[in-house]
């Protein structure tokens, strides 16, 4: 038990920094294929795997942590003319820039929106969570607070999904 519950928590966080993998089909495929696992179990050890995953994403977007050299978007040779693909691309991310900038600054003067929207966020998925735990670090949300709250929200969605496979088996034997 010990093992799957250990393997639950590497396959979220390996979902949460690399989304390739739907963890909710890993959760449902699990349960259903080890029925005598306990559902808080899985529930408590996907939210764990979930929150530390995203909590790189947030690390980095409070700058806390750097990014490789290959991820920033600086050009190294300034003096050369930018082509015009170069130019709009340049032109582009000035735009995203501005509008982080303008949504942090949002976040600064109402920081319970943000703080609602991410709990929202990590229960339901909607606004999608790894994109709240980015404006969660932009907005420099306490860590203590991401943590607590992504955990919290994460627990019930995945405690919940582990247990709907057993719930909806005892109404089809009725």
């Amino acid at each position: 038990m010990l093992a799957w519950l250990c393997l639950s928590l590497c396959v979220a966080f390996g979902a949460s920094v690399l989304p390739v993998v739907s963890i909710e089909l890993f959760v449902v495929g699990l349960v259903t294929s080890e029925p005598s696992l306990p559902w808080i179990g899985i529930g408590a050890a996907v939210a764990l795997g979930q929150v530390l995953g995203k909590l790189l994403y947030y690390l980095a977007a409070r700058g806390t942590i750097e990014l490789p050299p290959l991820l920033h978007a600086k050009l190294r040779h300034e003096d050369r003319p930018l082509s015009p693909l170069r130019q709009r691309w340049r032109e582009r991310t000035k735009r995203l820039r501005a509008f982080l900038e303008t949504v942090r600054e949002r976040c600064r003067r109402h920081p319970h929106w943000m703080t609602t929207t991410y709990g929202v966020s990590s229960l339901i998925g909607l606004p999608p969570y790894m994109a709240t735990a980015v404006l969660a670090g932009i907005a420099r949300m306490r860590p203590s607070l991401f943590v607590v709250l992504g955990f919290l929200g994460r627990f019930v969605r995945f405690s919940a999904l582990a247990a709907a496979p057993a719930v909806f088996a005892s109404l089809l034997r009725f």
